[in-house]
């Protein structure tokens, strides 16, 4: 007879950085499916990382029961942020490569990480999630959430029996989130297959989980049934205090009206690479102290139409770009664009992946640079402490940005978009990776900063709930379909 379980018993990590408020101890049973739920930094995934024996015991131990003859390592797989920097191989690539259309042709084509895989499975898993177009692009130019979908999909062709997702519908848009739940229910009741959800947020929890275990600093709440779980509001207002907090004053800058009327212009801009057209005629015109919402599914063009503005697109030199009134390609350095723009995108978290302290990452936001190669004045230093603090991320000033948890990455990569008091505020999906209560004080801080005078905001996201309400503008890009 068929069986499969998870004994956790007893268990305390070998190595001090990963130990726990008491030994761990919990059973995963049979078709069962659970969720981790915490705010961020809660030690979710370093469970995660302990049933897979990423993490090995001091004392107690982690068993798994099984009849198949399969090891443990092809048994359990898991998709994490993590798993798209290796994907994308990050350390031999740089920032703007997806934007050179011809460095981007060094790049592996994502049809070649399928090797090994039949082309029967591959029709089938790509065909589910609507991912075949993406086979035969060069990794470096797919969108995070195209990059997220094809990474779901190949592990989900090697049919494991506990499946661990780690905040998996990061970066999807409603359709592929939709798609995505719609498709692990399939494959469970088609298979074995289990399912773990690591998740920072309430509302990212599917009607099929069985059990919610609640983390919050390293230390496990019982696990109940998700219903019961869902109506303990005393519960999830413990797991995530911000929800509750007063918006901290913000550091004092001095307004004054900008000196450009139009921060963005854009006449029929056109983005082709090869055969494949991104943007096609688009015009767009923000003016000063206006703030925008750019919508559109994954693919669509916005990171694209983004990094025309930010400097990091060659092809802006081809087009009809105005910015802060100035002609692009008249004189003035990206240097000299960047420094009017606080950026926070998926590309930058993607290719942000220094061992160094999150204080040099936020202090490098001055700087608009990946990696802090410029000593920080007085000023600037006390202008970070002081958004590190806003942001309730001080705490994480001296830690490694390697060794702490994708939503505590992108809460430092927030900082570093504010540190400067920038005049444009470009934020590409800010909130992602945020537990619930991370998010309402990120979002009121973003409605605070740009209500003041001469602000102007441009806010990506998939979520109208993170939409900010000072938002009265919005930009809808539509996917072109490329034959």
């Amino acid at each position: 007879m068929d069986s499969f379980q998870i004994d956790i018993e007893r268990f305390v990590p070998r190595l001090k950085e990963f130990e726990w408020s008491e030994p761990l101890s919990f059973t995963i049973k049979q078709h069962e499916n659970w969720a981790f739920i915490g705010p961020n930094g809660a030690g979710k995934t370093l469970i995660a990382d302990i049933i897979q024996g990423k993490i090995l015991p001091r004392q107690g131990e982690v068993r798994i029961t099984s009849t198949e003859e399969r090891p443990a390592y092809q048994l359990i797989r898991s998709i994490s942020f993590r798993d798209i920097y290796s994907l994308t191989d990050c350390r031999e690539m740089y920032y703007q490569q997806r934007w050179n259309s011809f460095d981007a042709e060094t790049t592996p084509i994502a049809r070649t990480l399928l090797k090994g895989f039949s082309d029967e499975a591959i029709e089938k898993y790509t065909l589910l999630f609507d991912i075949s177009e993406l086979l035969d692009k060069h990794l470096v130019a797919l969108s995070s959430g195209e990059l997220r979908k094809f990474l779901i999909t190949k592990v989900l062709m090697t049919e494991p029996r506990l499946l661990i997702l780690d905040n998996p519908f990061i970066g999807l848009d409603a359709p592929s989130r939709a798609t995505l739940n719609a498709m692990l229910k399939q494959t469970m009741e088609l298979s074995n297959m289990q399912i773990l959800f690591v998740v920072s947020h309430p509302k990212d929890l599917p009607d099929w989980i069985d059990n919610v275990l609640p983390i919050k600093e390293r230390r496990c709440y019982p696990a109940q049934k998700v219903d019961d779980f869902l109506s303990d509001k005393k519960l999830i207002r413990a797991l995530f205090s911000e929800i509750d907090e007063e918006l901290p004053d913000l550091p004092k800058q001095e307004e004054k009206e900008a000196d450009y009327e139009t921060a963005i212009l854009m006449d029929k801009i056109h983005i082709r690479y090869g055969t494949h057209t991104i943007l096609k005629d688009e015009d767009w015109e923000v003016k000063s102290g206006e703030k925008w919402a750019l919508l559109g599914g994954n693919g669509s063009g916005k990171s694209t139409l983004l990094s025309l503005v930010c400097g990091d697109n060659p092809q802006a030199y081809s087009n009809k770009l105005t910015l802060f009134d100035r002609k692009r390609g008249s004189g003035e350095s990206i240097w000299d664009i960047k420094k009017r723009i606080g950026y926070l995108s998926p590309d930058i978290h993607t290719y942000y992946m220094q061992d160094t302290p999150c204080f040099n990452v936020a202090a490098s936001g001055f700087f608009d640079s990946i990696g802090l190669y410029q000593k920080c004045n007085e000023i600037q230093k006390e202008e970070t402490e002081k958004w590190m603090k806003i942001f309730h991320a001080d705490h994480l000033a001296n830690r490694s940005f390697v060794k702490i948890s994708y939503g505590e990455q992108r809460l430092i990569l927030l900082v570093r978009a504010f540190v400067k008091n920038p005049e444009l505020l470009i934020l590409d999906e800010p909130l992602h990776g945020l537990d619930a209560g991370k998010k309402q004080l990120a979002k009121r801080i973003i409605e605070s900063y740009c209500s003041q005078k001469g602000k102007t905001l441009i806010y990506v996201t998939h979520y109208e709930e993170e939409i900010p309400s000072i938002i009265d503008r919005r930009k809808i890009l539509t996917k072109l379909k490329n034959k």
